[in-house]
């Protein structure tokens, strides 16, 4: 199996693009459609080892992971990886339409069966988004009007009558069982987006604006313009570098959508800050969180906030910054078998495994790496 590329003289960001890319579509996507495929049920297993890339025993299947792993094998141009993602949409629906009041199931059991019928916002935006990725890729008419009905799910259940959006409800959507948190409409800003390429791009500029001045009101952090977890005022709330990068690069990427809005500065300085105290000098590795006032909160790791911060250093075209990240990202993270979830800032391995929900993270931030 191909290595994580080696520290070489080729070191500028365009050369180090190509061998993260080439890591990625030799080492880290190839073993779902293989050993970390349960062909049994049509899923990909939840999580590999991260010494052997064989799947570890699974106790549920997630319909967030389903839909995220459908999303990075319908970018995938090739054909035994659209192939496989029209079987990963056949198996979203088999497994995780809430059939009896409608959404979507957060998880099954090993065997299959309804575990956790939550109905979760972050799941929701994951749909959306995965099925505008196959309604793209394969111009399925099916995809296209499951991402439709799902946004309006959305809309007329987790959406409040104050505007914002609350977590999770109970499977028959009458009880709120988690308020409002800021991740789930990260993600859902993100599904939209994506949804506004394939289907009703006004309205899914109307609904963008909208989440935009909900963040602000509820989310935006005053003295330091980032996003917080929680709403502002919550106890012990966090604030989260990767986060930061994130939500830069989707409101950066569609001006038009956000244009006048708070949220379009406010996300620039935000990302700066978050850089000058959630980056370690030494490595380049971005801290998992902050508190308020940018005091390290969890030194953690997590491989997912070295991505956003690629992609952030990228679009900033900051190119000597982005060879010193994309090098430490290679080194410290990648390996022959795949990836490591998560570091403790001395590089010790604090998480083992490999989840199946990661490639998607690598193939949003490798998208905006320069490419020849």
């Amino acid at each position: 199996m191909p290595s994580a590329p080696s520290p070489s003289s080729s070191s500028t960001p365009l050369a180090l693009s190509a061998a993260l890319r080439q890591h990625y579509a030799a080492v880290v996507l190839p073993p779902w459609r293989a050993q970390g495929w349960n062909a049994a049920l049509g899923l990909a297993h939840e999580s590999l080892d991260g010494a052997s890339a064989q799947p570890l025993p699974d106790t549920r299947y997630r319909a967030m992971a389903c839909a995220r792993q459908l999303y990075v094998h319908a970018i995938d141009p090739d054909p035994h990886a659209g192939r496989h993602a029209g079987e990963l949409f056949a198996s979203l629906q088999k497994h995780f339409i809430n059939r009896e009041h409608g959404g979507w199931y957060y998880s099954v059991d090993a065997a299959g069966a309804p575990l956790d019928t939550t109905q979760d916002l972050y799941t929701h935006a994951f749909v959306v988004f995965a099925c505008a990725a196959w309604a793209a890729r394969s111009q399925s008419a099916t995809a296209r009007k499951l991402m439709l009905a799902t946004a309006e799910r959305v809309e007329s259940q987790f959406r409040r009558a104050d505007g914002h959006y609350v977590a999770a409800l109970a499977s028959d959507w009458e009880a709120v069982l988690r308020g409002p948190a800021q991740n789930p409409v990260m993600h859902l800003t993100e599904a939209y987006l994506a949804a506004a390429a394939v289907a009703e791009p006004a309205r899914f500029a109307q609904l963008l604006r909208h989440i935009a001045q909900d963040v602000a009101d509820l989310y935006l952090h005053g003295p330091t313009l980032c996003i917080a977890e929680a709403p502002i005022g919550t106890p012990d709330n966090r604030i989260e570098p990767g986060h930061q990068f994130e939500w830069h690069a989707l409101v950066t990427r569609s001006p038009e959508v956000f244009e006048g809005l708070e949220l379009e500065t406010a996300t620039v300085r935000g990302a700066a800050w978050a850089r000058v105290h959630g980056v370690r000098a030494d490595t380049s590795a971005v801290v998992a969180a902050l508190d308020l006032s940018g005091a390290i909160a969890d030194p953690v790791e997590r491989i997912w906030a070295q991505t956003e911060y690629t992609r952030y250093l990228a679009l900033v075209g900051e190119h000597d910054a982005l060879a010193r990240q994309l090098d430490a990202l290679r080194r410290r993270f990648l390996h022959e078998r795949g990836w490591h979830e998560c570091l403790s800032p001395d590089g010790t391995v604090v998480r083992a495994d490999m989840p199946a929900t990661t490639p998607y993270h690598l193939a949003t931030g490798y998208a905006a790496l320069p490419s020849a």
